[in-house]
């Protein structure tokens, strides 16, 4: 027979209190991951911050542009770089001289319109060590071209105020295949193809770090290739598409009919995100770039009324600066 409520609650708080004595935080607590490497020494701790959760390229009131960051040992791994990115990581007590890698999923505007924004207002402040930056083509373009179109700022600023050049910093890889893109003492980063038509190449990536593994989807329709990517991981952050809200949405917009067809045929359903999440096998599935994301703003258990039925691990409603 199962014990009573109050008596688990008993037991739970008496529990907190054994483990706060010993000196464990509640944070620690919570903790689904291990504290140890395989070889038994310390693991490093990731953090993962959604910097923002919003979908599309319109600005939102509620929700910034898409960007992630995960920290290892203090170095910054950037993933996406939405507009206001430099702003959502001094938000969330960031550094912006501890940038070493930006990952770039796809060239949407609201995947990518900060890009060299990051990396020139960085480098105007903390940031005097190389970056490297990878994502599909046109990566090295976009780079070139950002850097001419600021080169009047970044010669007065370098005359001025005695910082060094930016271009050298700044090191575009481009990536049209899937596979191991990076690898370093902290992480390995694997990339997959995903659809996300017309725009191609588009990838989602893994993160393999010391405690814990972390997918993000980028921008994808339900992929077979995502789910062998994400398989057995511990955390995966993926798109979400709330079609209720999106056919009252577009209603009003005069290519409404067009538009809901580029959505359907690029973008992952609330009941199709879950059942990736399920056949994935992950453990926390973290909700984000929301679509139709403004105002009036749909409710947190809307969005997880939709999605639970067809995933029954950890589910988060991601929002802005929220630290997973």
């Amino acid at each position: 027979m199962r014990t009573p409520i109050k008596n688990d609650r008993r037991i739970d708080h008496a529990r907190r209190r054994l483990l706060q004595a010993a000196g464990l935080s509640l944070a620690a607590m919570a903790c689904p991951f291990p504290l140890f490497a395989r070889d038994g020494a310390p693991a490093s701790r990731s953090r993962l911050i959604l910097l923002g959760t919003a979908g599309g390229p319109t600005p939102k009131a509620d929700r910034s542009a898409p960007a992630n960051a995960i920290v290892i040992d203090g170095m910054i791994y950037v993933i996406d770089c939405g507009n206001g990115v430099a702003r959502q990581m001094v938000k969330a007590g960031l550094d912006l001289g501890a940038i070493r890698n930006v990952f770039i999923t796809h060239q949407h505007s609201d995947h990518n319109a900060d890009y060299g924004n990051l990396l020139l207002l960085a480098w105007a402040g903390p940031l005097h060590t190389r970056v490297d930056t990878w994502g599909p083509p046109p990566l090295k373009e976009m780079t070139r071209l950002f850097l001419e179109m600021n080169d009047y700022d970044i010669r007065i600023r370098m005359a001025d105020e005695g910082r060094p050049a930016l271009a050298p910093l700044i090191v575009p890889h481009e990536l049209t295949a899937p596979g191991v893109v990076m690898q370093d003492a902290r992480v390995k980063v694997t990339a997959a193809l995903v659809q996300h038509p017309p725009v191609s190449p588009a990838f989602a990536y893994r993160f393999d770090c010391p405690d814990r593994s972390i997918v993000f989807s980028g921008d994808t329709r339900p992929s077979e290739n995502l789910v062998a990517l994400a398989h057995g991981a511990d955390v995966l952050v993926h798109e979400v598409m709330y079609l209720p809200a999106l056919d009252k949405l577009i209603a009003t917009e005069p290519n409404a009919k067009r538009l809901r067809e580029h959505l359907l045929a690029s973008h992952t359903t609330t009941d199709q995100v879950g059942r990736i999440a399920t056949e994935a096998g992950v453990k926390t599935l973290v909700l984000s770039h929301f679509v139709p994301g403004g105002y009036p703003p749909i409710p947190d258990e809307v969005w997880r009324d939709a999605v639970a039925p067809h995933f029954k691990g950890h589910l988060i409603v991601g929002h802005d600066l929220l630290e997973i």
